[in-house]
């Protein structure tokens, strides 16, 4: 906190306040406040999307282990236990495995060729991702998560973060 610019000194105040904690994500976003701003932003705003904890959980974790992310696939898979989400969901996104349904498993692949092919599903992907019953605005929703997640798995593999203690249970690597 002492050695955070002083823009970046109120957003790390509010999450302590919050949380009672500071992760080492937000203390090496902390460095760029503007990047620290926008990630907290990003977050809140997925939050508050449409989906529920279950496909908040496979947008976030099918990017993180895509990206291979060891601080964001343990944090999140701790978020996923405070949010109440399925143990087993958290497992198979982990070891990616198929989904326990046919519309969150949908959305995996969705998120997951968006991430690989940049934005671009063919009318295939398209087409099953509506056929589950998502929306356009689910779609769009998607890529707010990607926005977020590509922040805090690009700042993580350049900072080395390391895991909190809180989420060093859930340790994982490729």
């Amino acid at each position: 906190m002492d050695s955070a610019p002083l823009e970046s000194q109120p957003l790390l105040e509010a999450t302590l306040k919050s949380f009672g904690a500071t992760p080492n994500l937000l203390g090496v976003l902390a460095e760029a406040p503007g990047l620290l701003e926008g990630y907290q932003r990003l977050h809140e705003l997925f939050q508050r999307s449409s989906f529920n904890n279950e496909e908040l959980t496979v947008v976030w974790q099918t990017i993180n282990v895509e990206h291979e992310c060891g601080y964001c696939v343990p944090a999140h898979t701790g978020i996923a236990h405070m949010m109440k989400v399925d143990e087993n969901l958290s497992e198979e996104l982990r070891n990616r495995t198929a989904m326990p349904t046919e519309k969150l498993q949908v959305l995996h692949d969705t998120t997951l060729s968006m991430v690989r092919n940049r934005g671009h599903l063919s009318d295939a992907e398209t087409t099953a991702f509506y056929a589950v019953g998502y929306e356009q605005r689910q779609l769009l929703e998607i890529v707010l998560g990607v926005s977020q997640k590509v922040i805090s798995n690009y700042l993580n593999h350049l900072a080395k973060t390391p895991v909190d203690e809180t989420f060093k249970q859930y340790s994982w690597q490729k």
